[in-house]
This record gives C-alpha cells, structure tokens and sequence, in this order.
C-alpha cells in the first residue's frame, strides 16, 4: 500500500471513531508501528488530526464520544486481557454495579460464572451478557434509552440509585489522567456514573492504554476516589502512558496491569487470570485517605518478559512493582 493509499485509510479510521491506537492503526493497514507513527506525524503536520499518547484522535483538544460500533471494534485483545484480570476481584455472593462501555460489557461475560452474584447496571449491554447466568441476579437502573452506548441515563436512573450500598463499582469512559480522573464525553453519562459510584465502597475503573493522559469533558470519578486501575501494557515506546500510570500511583491508585495481547495473562482467552496474578494484586481495605496506601501491581508474563521495553520505561514499571 502506498503512503498516500494509508494515510487516507488512517485518517478515515480516525474520523470514524474519534480515537484510534497506534496498535489498531497498524493492524488494519497492515504495517508496522513505526510507519503509521510516520504517517500521523505528516497528517498531524496538516492539521488534519491529533497525536495522542499511543494513537490519534480528531483535531481540537477533547476527543468526541465514538457509537458502540465503533468502539466493539477497537483494542479489542487490550479489552479481553482486561475483563480476565478485572474478573478475578469479583467474590462469590457480592453485590456489585457495572457501568456501560465495552470493556465493562466484556467484564460481565466473564461475571455470569460467578455464583451468588448480583450486579446493578444501566447498560443493555451488561445485563444482555448476563440473561442467561442462573446464579447471576441482575438489577437494572430506571432511566431514558441513549442509544448510541445501549445505557440508560437521565433522573429516573440516579433516582433508582439512590440509598443502594454495594462492594464496588466497575466503570470504564473515555479519558482518564492523574490530573482529573476518570472522564467522558456526555454529561448523561457522566452523571450516572457518578451515581453509581456514589453507591459502591470501592471504585474499579477498566480503561485501556489508549485512554490513559486523554482528558474530556465531564469528571465522573476525580482519582482519590480510584481505588484501582485495570489496564493492558503501554507499548514500549509510549513513555507518556507509562509516565501517567507512575502519576496514577503516586496519588495511591492501585495499578492492575494485564498482559499484553498475545501474552500468557488470559489476553484473548475466556478464562480468569492465574491465582499468582490475584495474589499479586490483593483487594483493597476500606477506602484510602491518601496517597501514603501502598500500591500493587499485577504484571502478565508477557510484561514480565520485557518484550523490547525501552530501559526507562522498564524502570518506571519495576519502581512500581517495588512499591
């Protein structure tokens, strides 16, 4: 494919969906890493789109909010890796609530094995995953339909919220940074997932690497209220996403990394993370009052094996182990 042919490609990429990986970028040209960071450079030169941390996104600063099928078809080995290691801090006979997103929706196709189980969600997506687990209970909110992400938002879902107590809440969005958490693009949904997060003893926020140092519109959860971050592996030459998770860290959020796809860490299986990886990563005690909580980190082999990490972002991520 000729340069031009590919960066036509990639910026209809990017048009489409609002944001898309470097990764997912090359896998769909079919060309390497290196060549598409090339190609979004001189597009970036033009005007025509934004460099951001591990990808690019449409031009003026805050990313728009891409429609569920475009974001079912991004990251989607990142997705994966995630919900397996996300699953494995759910306990038999909790109660927990799930947001709308992707990443929360392959969550709960990992959750329908978990007996005695009972999730409150305002996702379709969620609750479809879930309809046919016997031992699952699900609750779903009140609200209006948003079709564009299958939630249900607006008064009737924060109402239905309300005086409800759970262990945790499992949110994904569209940006996350140390600076002001976890964000979206749509005040609706914002201001649900706040009132879920109202409801749960802990915050787990699903975001992969692609979402780390992006920043939108509305706030749903500032980071001390972040108990942990299940994320997949930066790439080697994404210093920025690296240098974000130490960022995380350092205010006391406790940093889950799955391994990279096509590692050993359930990336691209069904099954649950190894017990290894779950003693590596305990759950947390009552909610931190300060960065001084000693923060864990859940390596996959694959990251454990290095893979051609640069020597400083190796550092970062070993500092953090030590922690």
């Amino acid at each position: 494919m000729f340069a031009a042919e590919r960066r036509q490609l990639i910026l209809e990429m990017v048009r489409a969906n609002g944001a898309v990986s470097l990764r997912e970028l090359a896998r769909v040209v079919q060309t390497s890493e290196v060549t598409v960071r090339r190609d979004v450079r001189a597009l970036e030169a033009e005007g025509l789109l934004d460099r951001r941390h591990g990808g690019a996104v449409l031009p003026g600063g805050f990313t728009r909010e891409s429609g569920f099928p475009q974001k079912s078809h991004l990251a989607t080995a990142e997705k994966t890796a995630i919900a397996d290691l996300a699953a494995n801090f759910v306990e038999e006979g909790e109660a927990i609530v799930v947001g709308a997103g992707t990443t929360t929706q392959e969550l709960a196709r990992r959750l329908a094995r978990v007996p005695g189980l009972t999730v409150v969600t305002n996702s379709l997506l969620v609750a479809q995953a879930l309809a046919h687990a016997n031992r699952v209970e699900v609750v779903m909110t009140g609200g209006t339909l948003r079709g564009s992400n299958y939630a249900l938002v607006g008064s009737g879902a924060e109402q239905s919220l309300q005086g409800l107590r759970v262990s945790r809440a499992f949110l994904s969005g569209s940006g996350l940074t140390a600076e002001r958490g976890l964000s979206t693009s749509n005040m609706l949904s914002a201001s649900v997932d706040r009132a879920l997060v109202q409801a749960a003893a802990e915050v787990v926020v699903l975001a992969d690497h692609t979402k780390l140092g992006t920043d939108t519109m509305f706030q749903t959860v500032p980071t001390d209220l972040i108990t942990r971050l299940v994320t997949d592996e930066p790439p080697a030459h994404d210093d920025r996403a690296a240098t974000e998770l130490q960022a995380l860290a350092d205010q006391g959020v406790q940093i889950a990394v799955a391994g990279s796809p096509g590692g050993s860490a359930g990336a691209g299986g069904e099954g649950p993370p190894s017990a290894r990886q779950r003693r590596d990563v305990p759950l947390p005690g009552p909610r931190r009052q300060g960065p001084a909580l000693r923060t864990a980190v859940a390596l996959g082999a694959a990251a454990e094996q290095g893979h051609g990490q640069g020597a400083e972002r190796a550092a970062r991520v070993a500092d953090l182990r030590r922690r």
